[in-house]
């Protein structure tokens, strides 16, 4: 059994902000893979189902992003899950938007919902890391992420969570490897430095 868990922050207010595109490729999986009806379990709002014929749990805590360990952790201690059977899907600033990268390991690299499941797991989960794009400044970091996608960047968010859904039977096969290339290959995006382009478009 595989936890799959999309980061995000609950409520209307959050639900299109690129803090949440955790969530979103939590709700393509479920629509995708034909999930169960979703229920309030483990500070989540979680649905069951099969990929791969692998049975796994699909989760979007309520905690806020900041507390998505607290949820994560309680699921996994339910269950005996080890961190190694465990995909959390969330943003990540310092990849260009529409790029995708897996990662075992690691710190949290200022992404506070990472930073509380390290906490609780260890740092041995998987990530796949969502690129949004970078500021250009740390200042203006959580403006940015807590802000919405804009309408022409619907196009590469569609297609990024789309192929994170469909590919992802490589993803539970253990094979991540794979699993990120055929995102890519689903969804290409441009391969640019976000702090260099965002600078580049101040005009420093």
């Amino acid at each position: 059994m595989l936890i799959i868990a999309g980061l995000g922050n609950p409520g209307a207010k959050y639900q299109n902000n690129r803090h949440n595109i955790g969530f979103m490729a939590a709700d393509a999986i479920a629509q995708r893979w034909h999930f169960g009806s979703p229920r309030a379990k483990f500070q989540s709002v979680i649905q069951e189902g099969e990929v791969g014929g692998v049975k796994s749990l699909l989760m979007k805590p309520q905690t806020f992003m900041n507390s998505s360990g607290n949820a994560v952790g309680e699921a996994a201690r339910f269950y005996k899950i080890a961190p190694a059977n465990i995909i959390i899907f969330h943003d990540e600033i310092d990849l260009a938007p529409g790029r995708f990268r897996m990662k075992t390991g690691g710190g949290a690299a200022g992404q506070n919902g990472i930073r509380s499941l390290i906490s609780q797991l260890g740092p041995d989960f998987r990530r796949a890391r969502m690129g949004v794009g970078h500021p250009g400044e740390a200042a203006l970091v959580h403006g940015h992420v807590l802000s919405d996608f804009h309408k022409a960047e619907q196009p590469w968010l569609e297609a990024l969570l789309n192929a994170c859904a469909d590919a992802l039977p490589f993803a539970i096969a253990g094979d991540d490897e794979r699993y990120q290339g055929e995102v890519m290959r689903l969804a290409p995006a441009p391969k640019f430095s976000p702090r260099q382009a965002a600078q580049a478009a101040k005009g420093e």
